[in-house]
């Protein structure tokens, strides 16, 4: 209080104190709110302002209450708005209808996706059984620790026998249970493709400790023509590579790929107003010997593309009704996120303004420059949040659309899904800026804020421990245990013990082949798990709970002001008092008037004049149309 009336005095004169409602009125010109604010930033003060009414307002000052109240009415959330100059919240409306249609539409995508993928791995798990050598189906579920060791061939008789087995069943798709097609327009059997990458050289004389090499690989690739429905019996590989002058030299081969592809249709996918989805798998069998450790491992893999079907079945308007309604909602979702976008852009343009009014205001009337703090509540981050999840959407929707129209494939469900996963998740975020209005549900929100520096800077200590441990276990441990064996699932094993998972199986897993780095391996998990779970974790969550407590003593002794808030405290006018509606041209209802009519100014008759020229007497007796 004494601040603001050393304020008051020492800017007196500098005060245009207003006379009557209805002098406020008819003072009132068609300038703008924030034209009437905007100030000279240099030490003069005869700028120009670039409207019509710079020249009359040249020489007028900025009342302070004025000033405040424009800036309280800035700091208020939408329902106080409305209150005060019956101002629509439409960024709160765009941004509910946002949440629903974004929300409609990641379930949407989401139940696809997951039908997409899972029809793919399906279908994978197929092919393993058709075109793989030694796959069974306790290879079909991810279990942790694995129950089988990797999938691999160790003689030169099995990598021929592989071969065989994938072309032999590749020639036999009409006894595979899935409805299969080879590619060709008269599905006529297309050869498959088996590529060759070798060492230029590499001969190994291990006997005497030699060898003659020579990095540079060199790729060979030819086509194993085979015919349609033939049997292992009647098939060799390796008579046809012999026929053909190819001789495979195993200690110089570094990988080897057979290729094909197959098509098919996913009836499941058709429901009333939806039609079947065409696919075109690429196969690819790799061999994999770039360790030469005896050991060459072998894997399957199938990229699905989505094609343009041609089957003649009825659907509801020619089977575009589905494409149909979700284009009308991709386009819903992009038109909404646009709004948004522009409507958070224009906020936080306006802030700026305002902020270099406000600072012109106070280097002007207080001689000082207003407080960095003072600055940065001008920057609302929640806009700057809800901007970037409005990009990430509309991203996405777009190319969902070209996904759903069949014009993309492969990376680009999975990047459609980050986009649209990462927004929604952003949006939801944002729910908590209006949540915050509340006071109830404000304090986790301030505790974060009050809470978000200390946490940085403990958790910046804590890492760098953290890191030590890290490239400590993975560099002795990771030779003797398979949960050390990278620098990723070092990390990630650490992360599990912290949270308590899976602490016994990596004490037991430990190989007992060198007994010093098995003790070592005792006091290393010891001393981690002590230290991070019984001091690092009760320090964090105490800087946490000092935060809480911090803003609890806030809400009894009241928040910490910069000079902007002490500022507009002074301010007692209430939203719903109706001063900010006469200050301002910009409400509803002044906006039907001047589509409706014309702005209205109310007019006097006075019963006599003073020397001064100053009405001695007035009755405001109607309005007149300007």
């Amino acid at each position: 209080m004494a601040h603001s009336e050393s304020i008051q005095e020492h800017s007196g004169s500098k005060i245009v104190k207003e006379n009557t409602e209805t002098d406020n009125l008819v003072e009132k010109n068609d300038c703008d709110d924030l034209e009437v604010l905007i100030m000279n930033h240099s030490a003069e003060t005869s700028g120009s302002l670039s409207s019509d009414c710079s020249c009359r307002l040249s020489d007028i000052d900025i009342s302070e209450e004025k000033m405040r109240r424009k800036l309280r009415f800035f700091f208020m959330n939408p329902i106080e708005k409305w209150q005060a100059k019956r101002r629509f919240p439409y960024k709160f409306i765009v941004q509910v209808i946002k949440i629903i249609l974004v929300t409609v539409q990641l379930c949407l995508f989401a139940h696809s996706r997951y039908n997409h993928v899972n029809y793919t791995w399906d279908n994978r798990i197929a092919f393993s059984h058709l075109f793989l050598k030694g796959w069974d189906t306790t290879r079909e579920v991810n279990s942790y620790p694995p129950s089988v060791g990797p999938l691999a061939i160790y003689k030169i008789n099995e990598f021929f026998y592989t071969v065989d087995y994938a072309v032999v069943g590749y020639s036999n798709l009409v006894n595979a249970i899935g409805p299969y097609s080879y590619t060709e327009e008269d599905n006529s059997m297309p050869a498959p493709v088996l590529c060759l990458y070798q060492y230029k050289e590499g001969d190994i004389f291990g006997f005497n400790e030699s060898y003659v090499f020579n990095s540079e690989i060199e790729e060979r690739c030819l086509n194993l023509t085979v015919e349609p429905n033939v049997t292992a019996e009647h098939y060799s590989s390796r008579e046809f590579l012999q026929e053909h002058g190819i001789v495979i030299n195993f200690s110089a081969l570094v990988r080897a790929t057979i290729t094909f592809s197959l098509k098919t249709v996913n009836l499941k996918a058709a429901g009333p107003i939806t039609p079947p989805d065409c696919y075109e798998f690429g196969i690819k069998i790799s061999f994999d010997n770039e360790d030469h450790d005896g050991q060459m491992l072998l894997s399957l893999d199938a990229d699905a593309v989505r094609l343009y079907c041609k089957g003649d079945v009825e659907y509801v308007v020619d089977n575009q009704l589905d494409s149909i309604l979700r284009s009308i909602l991709n386009s819903l979702v992009i038109v909404i996120c646009s709004i948004s976008l522009i409507l958070c852009c224009r906020a936080i343009y306006r802030a700026q303004q305002l902020k270099l009014v406000t600072m012109a205001f106070f280097q002007k009337v207080y001689k000082k420059e207003l407080s960095a703090e003072g600055q940065c509540e001008f920057l609302n981050l929640w806009y700057i949040m809800i901007i970037v999840n409005d990009i990430l959407i509309i991203l996405g929707s777009a190319i969902k659309e070209q996904i759903e129209r069949k014009q993309f494939a492969g990376d680009q469900w999975n990047i459609c899904s980050v986009l649209l996963g990462t927004g929604n998740l952003l949006v939801w975020f944002g729910v908590l800026r209006y949540l915050g209005f509340f006071k109830t549900y404000n304090v986790v929100i301030l505790t974060l804020k009050k809470a978000a520096p200390k946490v940085a800077r403990f958790l910046l200590c804590a890492l760098l421990i953290y890191a030590g441990f890290t490239f400590c276990g993975w560099l002795i441990l990771g030779p003797y245990h398979m949960k050390f064996r990278s620098l990723a699932s070092t990390s990630e094993c650490l992360f599990a013990l912290i949270n308590g998972d899976d602490m016994y199986a990596t004490f037991s897993i430990m190989s007992f082949k060198s007994p010093m780095l098995w003790w070592y391996s005792r006091i290393y998990l010891y001393c981690f798990i002590c230290l991070y779970i019984y001091v690092v974790i009760s320090l964090f969550i105490s800087v946490i709970m000092d935060a809480y407590d911090t803003i609890k003593l806030y809400y009894k002794s009241g928040f910490p002001k910069s000079d902007l808030r002490v500022f507009v405290a002074a301010c007692t006018d209430e939203a719903s008092s109706g001063i900010y509606r006469r200050e301002s041209s910009s409400s509803l209802g002044d906006f039907m008037e001047k589509i409706c009519c014309c702005k209205k100014t109310p007019y006097t008759l006075f019963s006599g004049r003073s020397t001064h020229s100053k009405p001695l007497s007035s009755k405001i007796v109607g309005a007149m149309c300007v």
